[in-house]
């Protein structure tokens, strides 16, 4: 039987300096832990095929499929602020892409496949406590609509990797628009290759960006739109409580979807200042910091576009700045506006924002759950019978009458009732999230008892992460003192 893969590959047909051509590590005797079902239906796959002994193996990297041109990409990147000129793929190996069922050309990467010529001395491997996080963060984040990289698979390699101790290897088997960087502009813009630089940004454009390939400028239109996507992006992880961890140039993707989860985590209690990443010791990647840090990762994008600009390094630096000086507005809109929906504002009001900086405000003083306030305050929309779930939540509940006060003055205004109001609101709320205390409970079962349950039974909650789900009611709650996640790991 021959798992058959649909690959139209066009980033391998690009000259040899953007990527090394190397084929996967194979591995001993890998098995199966998860296939996503759907994407692989989506992505013209045929998920029987792919949980076959053969496709497992393929699936692990032991056998690479007909069709496939195995690649590492090359790229650059600023890692906490220091540039590094070369980083590249350093365990993961792009196997090709596919059109799924929307006409979308879509990348399959195995990550964890074993060394390259990017890697640094490194094995080239993942161990299976970051590969599950991986699964269930992103595939979240698909359930909650924010644009992701997607999971396909999960395999244990039936090997160990060392890390701080021996841990099961395993490979994720990873879906993206394209795993194109700010990075990888980075890489040529390094080099003066000027010529890299074109080539790649017309690739971009052609991928990513058909509709600005005939502008009077399109790289000033490239600009602008991959700004915009960012811009969008970050707001729309605010609204959840998301913190990516390790946002460097080499983590922001070109195509505006969240990449990369390595010590990512997501906020209970409301705190900007909120870090979980164990190698972020400065709060470079806080919550509250990530718009700051997405225009400055675009402005080093911006420097690599400088030389197709125009030929006066003045006058390609004056039109960089106005467009990065557009981000502000960007943001400001797609987060107030998703606001304003989380509030159940459907008309605008010019003092809308000071109303919703009031209730983060309030949150943060009193330690307030944040993905528990916004949909308990759905129910309250009903009336002020429902003050009482959200007010407990606070540890001044006054701090919560006051501003409810002034929410449901702003509210009556608005043309809808109450119950369009309430259900307007839960679809933009959701009940449950990764929360960081479960997510590192699945790995510890799945790691240390080989029990891959909970792991099951935490990604059916999550991919309907807008109903109420009463069985699996405690995995809407925050957790338990003794229960907190302090720190997330990168586990590389």
């Amino acid at each position: 039987m021959t798992v058959h893969f649909p690959f139209d590959n066009t980033y391998a047909a690009l000259p040899d300096g953007f990527f090394a051509r190397v084929a996967p590590t194979p591995v001993a005797s890998p098995k199966l832990v998860k296939l996503n079902r759907p994407l692989a239906l989506h992505l013209g796959l045929d998920p029987d095929w792919l949980s076959s002994p053969e496709g497992v193996e393929i699936l692990a990297g032991k056998r690479v499929p007909d069709g496939a041109d195995p690649i590492a990409m090359a790229y650059a990147g600023h890692q906490f602020g220091h540039f590094v000129p070369q980083l590249g793929d350093g365990r993961a190996i792009l196997l090709g892409e596919v059109i799924d069922a929307d006409g979308v050309r879509r990348d399959i990467q195995l990550k964890g496949s074993g060394p390259t010529p990017f890697s640094r001395r490194g094995d080239g491997r993942a161990a299976l406590g970051p590969v599950l996080r991986e699964y269930i963060v992103s595939e979240a984040m698909a359930a909650l609509g924010i644009p992701t990289t997607r999971s396909l698979a999960a395999v244990v390699t039936g090997e160990n990797v060392v890390r701080e101790t021996l841990l099961p290897g395993a490979v994720l088997t990873r879906i993206a628009s394209s795993h194109i960087r700010v990075g990888t502009f980075q890489y040529f813009a390094a080099r003066s290759d000027v010529a890299g630089v074109r080539r790649l940004a017309d690739h971009v454009i052609a991928r990513h960006y058909p509709d600005i390939a005939d502008a009077e400028r399109p790289y000033h239109a490239l600009l602008d739109a991959v700004i915009g996507r960012q811009a969008e992006l970050v707001a729309r992880w605010l609204l959840v409580g998301f913190i990516h961890g390790v946002m460097n140039t080499d983590n922001t993707s070109i195509s505006g979807d969240t990449i990369d989860y390595g010590p990512c985590a997501f906020i209970d209690s409301y705190d900007p200042a909120t870090v979980f990443s164990s190698i972020d010791e400065m709060g470079r990647y806080a919550y509250g910091n990530q718009p700051r840090i997405a225009l400055w990762n675009l402005t080093r994008f911006a420097e690599c576009l400088l030389p197709l600009f125009c030929d006066d390094q003045d006058k390609a630096i004056a039109e960089a700045q106005s467009a990065l000086g557009g981000f502000a507005e960007k943001f400001d809109a797609a987060y107030y506006d998703g606001l304003r929906r989380k509030l159940g504002l459907f008309t605008t009001r010019a003092d809308d924002p000071e109303l919703a900086n009031d209730l983060l405000k309030a949150m943060a003083e009193n330690a307030a759950d944040f993905t528990l306030t916004f949909r308990r305050l759905s129910d309250a929309a009903l009336g002020p019978a429902g003050d009482a779930h959200v007010r407990q939540l606070f540890a001044d509940p006054a701090a919560y009458d006051a501003w409810a006060v002034r929410w449901r003055q702003r509210s009556s205004d608005e043309p809808q009732d109450a119950a369009a109001r309430r259900a307007a609101m839960r679809a933009v709320n959701p009940a449950f999230i990764p929360r960081n205390h479960r997510v590192e409970a699945v790995i510890e079962a799945a790691v240390n008892r080989h029990d891959f349950a909970p792991f099951e039974e935490l990604l059916a909650i999550l991919a309907q992460p807008y109903e109420d789900q009463p069985a699996f009611a405690a995995y809407a709650e925050p957790p338990e003192q003794h229960e907190r996640v302090l720190q997330t790991f990168c586990g590389t």
